[in-house]
């Protein structure tokens, strides 16, 4: 099944000086399909993850279809964190990973010696691309003072350079941590990210420049006027967002963390949503009785007021998922000395996170409440 078009997406780069420029990636996109054909699709999927012993974890953001397929057969749909933990832990020794190609090699990372397989190694990440190895390095080398942490949402190589790697449940108690212990900070790639925590948590925080291409396009002034629009609504933001946007919020958190307060609200709750649309399907899932409003992306003369949803997430399709377990395609490799040096921040991650269950909390309309991502995950 062939691929219909591509489109070209802009990006910021930064280097060691802390120059920030514009460069230029490309994504697929998938060929539509229909009822018959999605079936089939699915149903041969599932036949190939059963006959190859192989588990399906997918990312909140990824087509309905992969989350359902997910699901059906045993896997994980969750945010980036849980993603990491349930490749870990699972028995299965080839895994499947719907979602851009960090979560991929983190997989890979922290199983060795498991077969990790993506539906499109062309996935990949604005905030991935955006921190290039080299410029991250020199980066670091300018400032030897401070500890190194990096969001997920980074290349192998980069973590390489990292002492620790947090994920939005994460970030806030981690950076807290090394806060306590007098440490000075060194923040890649996402500059919103590391401005919300560093306003959180007081930290000394050195900030790459970097931007999700999805989140960074949210508008403060237009999501002022939709509030107005639905005063009852409940605002919704991933801290991935713009400072005009999460000042708007009643909750700022992960993915897992979203979908939780709109499970969690009353029958009948209207909420605004400031993250990738993919998570809609699984938010409309849990939670039917709630309706869902696309937080605004564009102004009055769009023709689009929201197109939140990541181009390279897109790309991940069932026909992607039968032809790597069909034929072994686009499996992910990670040289192992890279891996050696990257395993040591993603554990110190994990391991902080397994000791202080109570670390993954969000600002919830001034209070701290707990939560244990994977809300969903099969």
């Amino acid at each position: 099944m062939s691929t219909v078009a591509s489109k070209s997406y802009e990006f910021s780069v930064q280097d060691a000086s802390g120059t920030t420029c514009t460069a230029n990636a490309w994504a697929k996109v998938p060929p539509a399909l229909s009822k018959p054909e999605r079936e089939a699709l699915m149903q041969r999927c599932a036949e190939l993850l059963k006959a190859k012993g192989a588990v399906l974890v997918a990312h909140y953001y990824v087509d309905g279809d992969l989350q359902d397929l997910a699901l059906a057969t045993g896997g994980c749909v969750s945010d980036s964190l849980e993603m990491a933990r349930f490749g870990r832990d699972h028995e299965a020794q080839t895994l499947v990973v719907a979602g851009v190609r960090f979560m991929g090699e983190t997989a890979k990372i922290l199983s060795p010696e498991k077969t990790v397989l993506m539906p499109d190694l062309d996935a990949t990440c604005s905030l991935d691309l955006g921190c290039p190895p080299d410029e991250f390095a020199a980066f670091c080398d300018a400032h030897p003072d401070r500890t190194v942490v990096v969001y997920a949402n980074t290349s192998a190589a980069v973590k390489a350079r990292a002492d620790w790697m947090v994920t939005s449940s994460c970030a806030l108690a981690i950076v807290n941590h090394l806060k306590d212990q007098g440490k000075k900070i060194l923040w890649a790639p996402d500059k919103h990210l590391g401005n919300y925590i560093q306003q959180q948590t007081g930290a000394d925080m050195l900030l790459w420049q970097g931007a999700c291409i999805v989140h960074d396009e949210f508008k403060g002034v237009e999501l002022d006027l939709l509030r107005k629009e639905h005063p009852n609504a409940k605002v919704l933001v991933h801290p991935e967002s713009p400072t005009s946007v999460v000042q708007q919020a009643d909750i700022v958190g992960s993915t897992s963390r979203l979908l939780k307060a709109v499970i969690e609200g009353d029958e009948g709750d209207t909420f605004i949503v400031a993250t990738d649309k993919g998570i809609m399907h699984r938010m409309r899932q849990l939670a039917p009785g709630k309706t869902l409003i696309e937080a605004p992306t564009a102004g009055d003369s769009a023709a689009c007021k929201s197109c939140a949803h990541c181009p390279w997430m897109a790309m991940n399709a069932l026909q992607g998922v039968v032809d790597c377990l069909e034929h072994g395609h686009n499996a992910i490799h990670v040289d192992a000395e890279t891996s050696r040096k990257a395993q040591g921040c993603i554990t110190r991650m994990l391991d902080f996170v397994a000791q202080h269950p109570q670390a993954l909390v969000v600002k919830d309309g001034g209070r701290l409440a707990g939560f244990t991502p994977g809300i969903g995950a099969a």
